[in-house]
């Protein structure tokens, strides 16, 4: 069963069991894959969907945060709780001795010497290690290796 497929029985299972915070994110999920589709006029595969989640995921991450500094905990706890929803759609994210160790092997592939080869080392990582991994996540490790 495929991503999307998944998220939508999810929905169903929520309305079931009223589970209305569950409902209202995998909504707001499949309303931002439905929108890709249209506007791109195809259909997304997991990898694309895993990306939409990721970027969601983010954004629910800055909202969390923007709200903490405002001192809204109620907003907080809900930002907290649709990220763990969206969180059981991604794949397992990679821990920073498997980023790196990836990443070694990248910068061996590519040869890339300095700061001056990070695009080729940064395309190379992103491709390699997927949706596992956020690029700024990837950046820090490789400004660290190429330093």
């Amino acid at each position: 069963m495929g991503l999307k497929e998944r998220i939508k029985n999810d929905i169903k299972e929520a309305m079931r069991t009223k589970e209305k915070a569950k409902r209202d994110t995998l909504r707001n999920l499949q309303a931002a894959i439905k929108q890709i589709e249209v506007d791109e006029r195809r259909e997304l595969s997991d990898s694309d969907i895993e990306a939409v989640l990721m970027k969601y995921a983010k954004q629910r991450e800055d909202a969390k945060r923007q709200f903490a500094d405002a001192g809204r905990e109620d907003l907080v706890e809900k930002e907290e709780a649709e990220l763990a929803i969206v969180k059981n759609y991604l794949p397992e994210p990679l821990s920073d001795e498997e980023l790196e160790t990836i990443l070694k092997d990248v910068i061996n592939q590519t040869g890339a010497q300095s700061m001056q080869d990070m695009g080729k080392v940064m395309g190379a990582g992103k491709a390699k290690v997927g949706n596992r991994a956020d690029g700024g996540r990837i950046n820090q490790v490789v400004k660290k290796l190429l330093s």
